[in-house]
């Protein structure tokens, strides 16, 4: 079994693009230690009916991906598609099986360069599960060899470890500074 897997990045687009832009280029162009994909600005109707949006970004775009990672920045657990997608990867179907999960703390995640982070400065489900073992949370790195192991670690998890999906989705986009339960 090879160690590189095809990954979904999950990102907030307005605030994060130059992140995704980094790790898909370092990591799936010049290094070649994933085959990148994400949804790209424009790339799904918005007036769509939120159902519609949730099935296609399942069946488009999660469909060939064994990992999700979650690129986590300052305002990145406000999102609802980044919900949706990690929803999305959770689910296993006839069609699209479980994804493994991963969030990476970026630069500009105020807990970044932590020993510890704050679970409610992060996506809600993501956080669900860091708690039950599922996921993992790193800082970035510009290592491949490292986030490699990080992309197959997760993949790994997904056949021993059950998710947590229970979390209701995200209707709307959240504000504030952080989520509360």
């Amino acid at each position: 079994m090879s160690n590189r897997h095809k990954v979904f990045v999950s990102y907030h687009h307005a605030n994060d693009e130059n992140y995704k832009r980094i790790f898909e280029l370092r990591f799936g162009n010049r290094f070649g230690v994933i085959v990148p994909g994400s949804v790209q600005m424009g790339d799904i109707d918005t007036n769509l009916k939120t159902e519609t949006i949730r099935q296609k970004i399942r069946d488009d775009y999660l469909r060939d991906t064994s990992v999700t990672v979650v690129l986590v920045g300052q305002e990145t657990w406000q999102r609802k598609h980044v919900d949706w997608e990690i929803s999305s990867s959770l689910r296993n179907t006839d069609l699209n099986p479980r994804s493994g999960l991963l969030g990476i703390l970026l630069p500009s995640h105020p807990d970044f360069g932590r020993p510890k982070f704050n679970p409610h400065l992060v996506p809600p489900r993501l956080a669900d599960n860091v708690e039950c073992g599922f996921a993992t949370i790193y800082h970035w790195s510009e290592d491949p060899d490292k986030v490699q192991q990080w992309v197959h670690e997760a993949y790994l998890r997904k056949a021993r470890i059950q998710p947590d999906n229970s979390r209701d989705l995200f209707g709307k986009n959240h504000t504030g500074s952080a989520w509360l339960d």
